[in-house]
């Protein structure tokens, strides 16, 4: 079965930086388009950042440009976010998503794919 597993979330100090990893198994991976959306407590899910199948077009939301960046790596059926310039605002539960031959959407219901979430949380 698919399954996304998420990791390298945890507590950081502001202005820190971050790198979360998804690895992703049971699908081509190559096949699909990637994401990040998070979600803090009582809030809605939100879109962060995506990565199109190919080729490999990024986008991003308004509030982490500049801060964030999205890659992937096919060869390891991986998908990266390096997260810098941290601020308290960023804290949030973290998951990757997965949308067989995804453009880059920021609609959650569009990602076929989830995985369980790694917690960020920033510090002031």
């Amino acid at each position: 079965q698919v399954q996304l597993v998420e990791s390298g979330g945890g507590l950081v100090q502001a202005g820190g930086s971050l790198r979360l990893s998804c690895v992703a198994s049971g699908l081509t991976f190559s096949n699909y388009g990637m994401a990040w959306f998070r979600q803090a407590p009582e809030k809605e899910r939100e879109f962060v950042a995506a990565i199109s199948w190919m080729p490999g077009r990024t986008s991003y939301a308004d509030s982490v440009k500049g801060r964030f960046t999205i890659a992937r790596d096919n060869r390891k059926n991986t998908v990266f976010l390096r997260m810098s310039s941290l601020e308290s605002e960023d804290t949030s539960v973290y998951y990757c998503a997965a949308e067989a031959f995804g453009q880059g959407s920021d609609v959650p219901m569009k990602y076929n794919y989830w995985g369980q979430g790694t917690q960020v949380t920033v510090s002031t």
